[in-house]
């Protein structure tokens, strides 16, 4: 073979897709004996160094794909087709150290949810050792060693003694830093991240993203980001593949695609996005409402001459914990609800919002500070006393799996504080029950379903209409989108907008995404570390910021031009630097 011969091989070597799938097929086969198709069709390629966001609504099959190029639906009775290469290795056929190689060697994911992907009972770093040791040969210590390196590089501040902590240990982006650590461990080629930031709030999120591009820019390393958020892939990936249905709808460059959308699917998820520059027309509110809180703890707005109020709140305050050991998580809060408004609460995690929330509809009991709710101070009153207030303010959890009862309907668990009511019939509860799910737009017939049976956006309109059933005046909602797709996440907005309008209900909206607050609020108080540290009406918060805790938080919110993502990682990296 001449030496020509062996270059123009090494070189096609060279070009060879680091990730080539072509007419991928996945079914998954239904109890009645058919099949449904998660993935039909569907053909892309990645190169090295280069980043490919998959994106779409919940269902559309993007995480399927994802898991197909570990070969994670082997053994789960599931019908692959087409023909998918991962650095040259066809996971629907490996088997032995091939397979071995490929899920940690070749290519590594980072799953959406940290907590189910680590193991509770041992430590971080002995974990990430364990993957090493899986595919190298190396002593324990060289491992740890390697274990403490890999998160000193993710960002894990004080790596060798963190190391040692387990999972329940770090927060919410440690662990999720942690599990990029792990797949790093031992430098794969591609790495695959599944809905990485869904559960973080904007500036953490911004912090995995932006690890996620320099670990790309500085290993050279495939990237495959899989999301149903379009902002986080504009400033994160070269190329878009959108999806529906399990097919691909469109596919192109990152600018192109979010800039110029061709198809109406990839024109409606981008329309759906919210984003900080909307233009919302807010409910009148009095000038003294718009005072600046500034730095401090108690933030008064005082709703002013001939402001209605619904909810008061004065130097409300709660400490969890023991003598000597005490975790103060609202510090000295006042604030107030007026009638038909909406009041956003934004912060990180951490920042004590949804304790606040649940200190407001009285689910927790303040360890100091005085609650008025209807010109009725409630803060001292017994549960009984309680009971008849009670139906008049209730919450909307962030997390509609765990607040329902899966071994009950959806029906019943609305049909609940109906009954505690005592008022109504079996039958009048039962008629009550189809109105609400009819009001939240689900099916009457859906009564005797189960939670199982319904996607995350159905799920989270049956915890609206068990908010609605007792007919309350105020409502808390806790992160009530923070977990689904942009076109589902509008939906619920769209609801609750239409509930306040029509029934005249007061919203408490806490979440960490800036850009849906604005969306719906009013007025908007800014919480950190307990205290609320700005607040007024929304365009003032977002328009003219005056804390920088508010400028950082904005300035960590995903855009979706391709070009202003870069200039903000830009920037802050500057910050990081300076």
């Amino acid at each position: 073979m001449s030496a020509d011969t062996d270059t123009r091989e090494a070189s096609g070597v060279a070009d060879a897709p680091l990730v080539e799938v072509r007419g991928l097929t996945v079914e998954f086969p239904v109890d009645d004996g058919g099949s449904v198709r998660a993935v039909d069709g569907l053909d892309f390629t990645v190169r090295a160094g280069q980043a490919l966001g998959i994106v779409g609504e919940s269902g559309s099959g993007k995480s399927t794909v994802a898991f197909d190029l570990l070969g994670l639906h082997r053994g789960t009775g599931a019908r692959l087709g087409g023909t998918v290469r991962v650095a040259g290795v066809d996971p629907h056929t490996a088997e032995g150290d091939e397979l071995k190689s490929l899920r940690g060697e070749l290519a590594a994911m980072v799953f959406q949810d940290p907590l189910s992907a680590l193991d509770p009972y041992y430590a971080i770093g002995d974990q990430i050792a364990e993957v090493l040791r899986t595919h190298r040969r190396v002593t324990r210590r060289a491992a740890r060693a390697r274990a403490v390196e890999v998160l000193d590089r993710v960002g894990i501040p004080d790596a060798a003694r963190r190391s040692r902590l387990r999972p329940h240990e770090f927060s919410g982006g440690m662990r999720q830093r942690a599990l990029i650590a792990m797949a790093l461990a031992c430098e794969p080629r591609l790495l695959i991240a599944d809905e990485p930031t869904t559960a973080l709030d904007v500036t953490v999120q911004a912090q995995i993203l932006d690890l996620l591009h320099d670990l790309r820019a500085e290993t050279g390393a495939g990237l495959i980001l899989v999301t149903h958020d379009l902002g986080v892939v504009a400033g994160s990936v070269d190329e878009v593949l959108v999806m529906k249905d399990g097919r691909a709808v469109e596919h192109g460059g990152v600018a192109e695609v979010l800039g110029s959308p061709r198809e109406p699917y990839t024109r409606a998820l981008v329309g759906a996005v919210p984003r900080l520059d909307a233009v919302r027309e807010p409910e009148p509110v009095t000038a003294a409402a718009d005072a600046d809180g500034g730095d401090g703890g108690a933030a008064t707005d005082a709703a002013g001459p001939g402001g209605d109020v619904l909810l008061e709140a004065t130097g409300l305050r709660k400490e969890f914990g023991r003598r000597g050991a005490r975790l103060t998580a609202v510090d000295d809060i006042s604030l107030t609800v007026r009638r038909g408004e909406t009041l956003g609460v934004v912060g990180e995690s951490g920042s004590g919002k949804t304790t606040l929330g649940r200190m407001l509809v009285r689910l927790l009991e303040p360890t100091a500070g005085r609650l008025v709710y209807d010109g009725r101070d409630i803060g001292g009153l017994g549960e009984r006393q309680l009971r008849p207030i009670r139906r008049e303010l209730q919450m909307v959890f962030q997390d509609p799996v765990s607040s329902l009862n899966p071994r009950r309907s959806i029906g019943e668990s609305i049909a609940d504080p109906l009954r505690a009511a005592g008022r109504l019939t079996d039958r009048q509860v039962v008629s009550r029950v189809g109105e609400l799910l009819e009001r939240v737009g689900l099916d009457p017939d859906w009564y005797h379903r189960y939670p199982h049976e319904f996607s995350g956006g159905q799920r989270q309109r049956v915890g609206i209409a068990r908010a609605l059933a007792p007919e309350p005046k105020l409502i808390v909602c806790d992160e009530p989108v923070s977990a689904l797709d942009v076109t589902t996440q509008a939906q619920v907005v769209g609801l609750l907008g239409e509930l306040r309008r029509e029934l005249g209900l007061s919203l408490v909206f806490v979440a960490h995404d800036l850009a849906v607050v604005r969306q719906v609020s009013d007025r908007v108080a800014v919480m950190r570390a307990g205290r609320v540290v700005e607040h007024g009406t929304a365009d003032r918060i977002y328009d003219s910021p005056q804390h920088e805790y508010t400028k950082g938080l904005l300035a960590a919110v995903p855009v979706l031009d391709p070009e202003e993502s870069a200039q903000r990682r830009a920037a802050r990296r500057a910050l990081v630097r300076g």
